[in-house]
């Protein structure tokens, strides 16, 4: 008789996306004439820069010739991206990463989860609380966690480490035991918080005096905007011998149609002496969930004078967005935090109400689509996550609503 990984079955309910997406469907049959306007799930609006489009013809053109046509990619990725990420990204700014250090995939998201196919199943995990749920979810589904406790929000055998005004949304280090496998975000997806260069060190620190590996999603690096808050964790000393990276091409250049990502896994990080760069380029062989060749050719051309340029210009659009909700909200007499070197706000639900209370609350009575702060775990209850990813004429009117709802 067949069977099922029964670990699928600790999860509760469905997927948050998919929730509000399902409670939107709904209330928009409900209210035909309603505008609702979205300030919830993080898809770009921007459309494709001249530059990165120009890259797509081109690399199309190339593959209806006999001298152009690609076929399956390389394992870990093309060399004219990996070596123009190694040299923009991290070699600029001082980072000692090779090209073939990097593999390149169809996305972070799935890297974030994949990732964890390679460690122990023994492995315990410890996450930023609220956290992006697909770190979570996806050891879950591996059989890294206990049960879901419903009341308390959290699944057994993972240490929550909480994120709240108290602490500027930076955890703590851990007390006691340390976790195997910890789970960073900064810029922080959903709080918007960032980490500084010596805070980020004492994470690197203890990683490598008890043994973990630190799995840093860094994929909103090219929103940061105020001096002294590293972009990669390998700004830090040591941090190749105890963390992997990663990056996405989605929110930076608006590839969330197009999907590309990469993950840095450096020679030195050697768990137990086991080579994690071999095993995941093994991983990479059997399992490589490939971008195509003209994909990879348009994150080529993100880093070109042109690309650069215009991509700076849509960040700079989002983060005036960003800046737009936050100051609304504040004017509103609401408690809000970040929208600075990310494009998230993060505030404080009124009266009490729960984060889902107020998703139908702003839903009904603005027609405005947010993320409920439960979503991301126990210690986003009465928070709320907006983002800035929409027109700035849509912005400004939800703003408006807001205020006079």
């Amino acid at each position: 008789m067949t069977t099922i990984n029964k670990n699928y079955l600790k999860l509760p309910g469905s997927y948050l996306f998919s929730t509000i997406g399902k409670k939107v469907r709904e209330y928009e049959a409900a209210h035909p004439d309603a505008k609702v306007i979205s300030l919830g799930i993080g898809d770009v609006t921007q459309p494709i820069a001249p530059a990165i489009l120009d890259a797509l013809h081109a690399a199309v053109d190339e593959m209806g010739t006999a001298e152009g046509f690609h076929g399956y990619a390389p394992d870990l990725g093309y060399a004219f991206l990996r070596e123009t990420i190694a040299r923009h990204d991290f070699q600029e700014r001082g980072c000692d990463i090779a090209p073939d250090e990097i593999f390149i995939s169809d996305g972070a998201k799935c890297d974030c989860s994949n990732i964890q196919e390679i460690f122990g199943t023994d492995n315990t995990i410890a996450v930023c609380d609220p956290v992006y749920p697909v770190y979570v979810d996806s050891n879950v589904m591996a059989g890294r966690t206990g049960e879901y406790d419903e009341a308390g929000e959290r699944f057994h055998g993972v240490v929550y480490m909480p994120c709240g005004p108290e602490n500027n949304f930076v955890p703590e280090l851990p007390e006691g035991e340390a976790p195997d496998l910890i789970y960073l975000c900064f810029p922080n997806n959903p709080t918007g918080a960032v980490i500084t260069k010596p805070e980020l060190q004492k994470w690197v620190d203890y990683a490598k005096k008890n043994g973990s590996v630190i799995l840093y999603d860094a994929a909103y690096e090219a929103f940061i905007s105020e001096e002294g808050i590293p972009h990669s964790i390998y700004e830090c000393e040591g941090a190749k011998e105890c963390a992997i990276e990663f990056r996405s091409f989605s929110k930076t250049a608006g590839f969330t149609g197009l999907r590309l990502g990469f993950t840095v896994i450096p020679k030195a990080l050697k768990p137990e002496g086991a080579d994690l760069h071999g095993l995941w380029a093994r991983r990479h062989g059997t399992k490589y969930n490939g971008a195509p060749y003209i994909i990879q050719r348009a994150g080529e051309a993100v880093y070109s004078e042109k690309g650069r340029a215009q991509i700076r210009q849509q960040i700079a659009h989002y983060m005036e967005n960003a800046g737009i909700i936050s100051e609304g909200l504040k004017e509103a007499g609401y408690e809000a935090s970040g929208g600075v070197n990310a494009p998230y706000i993060w505030l404080k639900t009124p009266d009490g109400m729960t984060s889902w209370e107020f998703f139908d609350h702003l839903l009904e009575k603005a027609n405005i689509v947010g993320t409920p702060g439960s979503g991301f775990g126990p210690h986003g209850e009465h928070f709320f996550r907006l983002t800035a990813f929409g027109s700035r004429e849509n912005t400004l009117e939800a703003i408006d609503r807001i205020k006079t709802m």
